[in-house]
């Protein structure tokens, strides 16, 4: 029997935060740009590596609903998940699991994540750094000091890590920058 949507289908189809989830080169490329974010003294948060379809499904179409106006009744169904999205309330519903899941873009439904090529991470720090690039040059990051920083991204692209480049997804990286 089908169950309505809402927050609790949040805890259902869990995604990693482990860079060893990563498909290869990606993850050796990764796992290389975070050792030189830890040696220049960066802080780095992993959100989110892989992702499973059922994951990025009702993530998907909550967004959709909640932010997109998509009818309930439009959203098509997906085996393995078991959601009845047309219910009293389904609005609020979609809105509860995009807050529960953190959202702050539309998730695809067959994207980077789902196949081991994308990380959402926060890097931070204080002050500057001298962050190293992937060709062993010294670069010194200043601020603005996350991931919006354009020096840092261009650090990350050394190393095949590329930062999204809409500013709204701020978290997101990947083997292709999308």
């Amino acid at each position: 029997m089908a169950e309505p949507s809402g927050a609790e289908w949040c805890k259902k189809f869990p995604g990693s935060r482990s860079v060893d989830d990563l498909a290869e080169p990606f993850r050796t490329s990764v796992k290389a740009f975070l050792a030189a974010l830890t040696n220049a003294g960066a802080q780095v948060a992993i959100n989110a590596t892989l992702r499973p379809p059922e994951r990025a499904y009702l993530m998907h179409f909550a967004w959709e609903i909640a932010r997109n106006g998509l009818s309930p009744s439009e959203v098509p169904p997906k085996t393995g998940v078991d959601i009845e999205w047309d219910h009293t309330g389904a609005v609020q519903a979609a809105e509860d699991m995009v807050e529960g899941y953190g959202m702050r873009a539309e998730a695809v439904l067959d994207g980077n994540h789902m196949k081991g090529l994308a990380i959402d991470m926060e890097v931070s720090w204080t002050g500057s750094i001298e962050l190293v690039d992937a060709h062993g040059a010294a670069r010194t990051i200043t601020s603005p000091r996350g991931n919006a920083n354009p020096a840092l991204q261009a650090v990350g692209l050394t190393y095949g890590v590329q930062k999204l480049s809409v500013a709204i997804d701020e978290p997101h990286w990947s083997i292709d920058g999308h």
